[in-house]
């Protein structure tokens, strides 16, 4: 992607609406800002969302001038998961190739959104379940509007976790509770989440958008290199051994050891003066 080449709108070919925004910060705009856009769906996962959300994470992957990301839903919900009634015609249709979506879709969508090299900043702005939740927990932070429910749905449905969800959760609020949402199946409000530590914040509904892009901001500002290493460690460590992740660590100090950010911050620091950093 070139520079500022934002405000396009993804779009399945069948249909020429804006299914996702891809859009820059008035404020700063090394923040971009992407919406899922099916506020009468409540921003349900139909093919042609998903298809137009792993294309905007796609060209975000691309850019050199993105230093963090919003992520949020238009009208009055995050994402409200699979759309049952399109899932239940491609039942119908082919029930071998119902799920290929998994593979097709959802694993990329969470695997490109963890892996972006910049900060990614949730703005639950209303329900948030099944894969909405995995999508949310895919992201580095989340700010969540203020009695909003969460809810992991699959089983309502006869199904186990896809989108990263199981794992998701397990490292969010640990093994028992994520064992719990997810057989129990019941929601839980945004003010349950900030307990239990899987949001950051929460705020009135109007404010989560603003909240989220003020955060955003903050993360734009500071050690971009260093916070792609801090995604990268952190995902790591969960599942690794100590010998592992020590291992990784020392070669990711290594490689900040080496960037200019480093060295400058390390003189600034010494000189008493605030630290800017490039990421280079």
């Amino acid at each position: 992607m070139g520079d500022r080449s934002f405000g396009r709108r993804y779009a399945a070919p069948v249909t020429d609406d804006p299914a996702v925004l891809l859009t820059r910060d008035d404020v700063d705009p090394a923040v971009a800002l992407l919406t899922l856009n099916r506020p009468v769906r409540y921003n349900a996962l139909t093919v042609e969302l998903k298809t137009a959300l792993l294309a905007a994470v796609q060209e975000l992957a691309k850019t050199t001038d993105v230093r963090a990301l919003v992520v949020t839903g238009s009208g009055k919900a995050f994402c409200v998961g699979q759309d049952l009634g399109e899932h239940a015609a491609a039942l119908e249709a082919d029930p071998d190739s119902a799920f290929d979506t998994v593979t097709e879709h959802y694993n990329p969508i969470v695997l490109g959104l963890s892996a972006l090299p910049f900060p990614v900043v949730a703005a639950v702005n209303g329900p948030c379940v099944g894969a909405g939740l995995g999508f949310a927990l895919a992201c580095d932070l989340r700010v969540a509007a203020a009695g909003l429910k969460f809810s992991t749905a699959f089983v309502g449905i006869g199904l186990t976790a896809d989108s990263g969800l199981s794992a998701g959760l397990a490292h969010a609020v640990g093994v028992s509770r994520a064992t719990e949402l997810l057989m129990l199946n019941e929601t839980f409000t945004a003010e349950d989440a900030a307990s239990w530590g899987l949001v950051r914040a929460v705020v009135p509904g109007e404010e989560v958008v603003p909240a989220a892009l003020e955060l955003a901001r903050r993360l734009a500002a500071g050690p971009t290199l260093a916070y792609a290493e801090v995604k990268r460690a952190v995902r790591r460590g969960a599942v690794s051994d100590l010998p592992t992740v020590l291992a990784e660590e020392a070669a990711a100090q290594a490689r900040l050891a080496a960037t200019e950010d480093h060295r400058a911050a390390v003189d600034d620091f010494l000189h008493k003066r605030r630290p800017e950093f490039r990421g280079r």
